[in-house]
């Protein structure tokens, strides 16, 4: 792909705003994705960070659950940072009865691993050899296990936790970029994008 793609940020909840200026600070087309056709008009997805049952709640109730998971499957990138990250997990630990994600990424996740809205905090973490950047953690997951085809692309403490992964055209993070200024992992999705 040699123009900007058109990646799309899942409007649903969470931090959409941000998600679009990171990508297009990349040079990348940023559009918002509330409707299939709208979904079908992109050539990635964004799934931000949010409340990951809400997000599931308000997918099924826009009739977007279904073919997130439809274009996923078929090898749609898409990148998700904290709720997002439990949105693309084949797996997740500490949901609620009856949680559905779009799966992808063969992980298990656990949900609000790191704490609740008052443990939240920032590291310094390595993301995917870019050296150190400031991550943004809020009532973040953490992975448990991957699979033998996920790149673990980054750690934090305590206890160097998985914080972010790539398995094949899909892209987590447990933390928060968008809230950051720095673009490097926004970058990095977008890089994913035009070389598939």
């Amino acid at each position: 792909m040699t123009s900007a793609p058109t990646i799309g940020v899942l409007a649903l909840q969470g931090d959409v705003r941000e998600h679009v200026r990171s990508l297009q600070a990349t040079g990348a087309r940023a559009v918002t994705v509330r409707r299939p056709a709208e979904l079908e008009a992109v050539d990635a997805l964004v799934v931000p960070g949010g409340e990951s049952t809400t997000i599931w709640k308000l997918a099924e109730a826009f009739e977007l659950l279904e073919p997130l998971r439809m274009r996923v499957k078929s090898g749609m990138p898409a990148y998700g940072s904290c709720a997002g990250m439990i949105m693309l997990a084949d797996r997740i630990e500490g949901g609620v009865e009856g949680q559905q994600t779009l799966g992808g990424i063969d992980m298990v996740v656990r949900r609000n691993a790191f704490g609740r809205q008052v443990d939240s905090f920032e590291a310094s973490l390595d993301f995917a050899g870019r050296g150190p950047m400031r991550a943004v953690f809020i009532r973040a997951p953490w992975v448990e296990s991957v699979g033998a085809d996920v790149e673990v692309l980054g750690l934090a403490e305590p206890g160097d936790r998985i914080v972010a992964v790539r398995q094949g055209p899909l892209l987590a993070t447990s933390f928060h970029p968008e809230l950051t200024g720095d673009t490097r992992v926004h970058s990095y999705f977008v890089e994913m994008v035009r070389e598939l």
